[in-house]
């Protein structure tokens, strides 16, 4: 047996199942991402629009080009949505399956969650919370293992940003109370 013949095998015991049934199919989400991306282009051609997207005596108005480029992605969107429609019904394969949707909204969900307490709590809290919760939830790591890797982190991160660089970051109810 040759060396490129060689296949290496490794057993992933977190791996989903996979018999896993379909949440949804490939044309369905090429579909919805089109549609998205269609309803993104118009919103960002008529606020364009509105801005400007004439010459004037200077050259382009302020939204000229972003106008332009909204209905190349308009264009190319409906292109999406026309080509999937198309498409044999019978050719479409699993997008993702349910135990997969599941290990992908382990990860989103903290992260939307994420992005909402920074607004409260600020970055540096609400990255505390994270890294310590996807270290023990995810990762299955011992807890003082996540809480300090976490507390070190963040502390290091406003170190670094607040302090060396002075760069502004959302900050929380924790900095206000330290005078930052």
């Amino acid at each position: 047996m040759a060396d490129s013949e060689i296949e290496i095998v490794v057993d992933d015991p977190t791996a989903p199942e996979a018999d896993s049934p379909p949440v949804t199919d490939t044309r369905v989400a090429e579909v919805v991402v089109s549609l998205l991306l269609v309803t993104l282009a118009l919103t960002l051609g008529y606020d364009n629009w509105r801005t400007g997207i004439a010459w004037d005596s200077t050259g382009p108005e302020a939204g000229y080009f972003p106008f332009y480029l909204s209905v190349i992605l308009a264009g190319a969107s409906l292109y999406g949505v026309l080509a999937a429609f198309l498409t044999r019904k019978e050719a479409s394969e699993t997008f993702v399956t349910r135990a997969q949707l599941r290990r992908v909204m382990a990860v989103f969900v903290p992260t939307l969650l994420f992005c909402l307490a920074t607004q409260f709590l600020g970055l540096y809290v609400a990255s505390f919370f994270l890294i310590a919760a996807f270290m023990r939830m995810v990762g299955r790591i011992a807890l003082w293992k996540s809480l300090l890797t976490a507390f070190l982190f963040t502390a290091i991160m406003f170190v670094t940003f607040d302090i060396a660089f002075d760069v502004i970051m959302p900050k929380g109810p924790l900095e206000a109370a330290f005078g930052y």
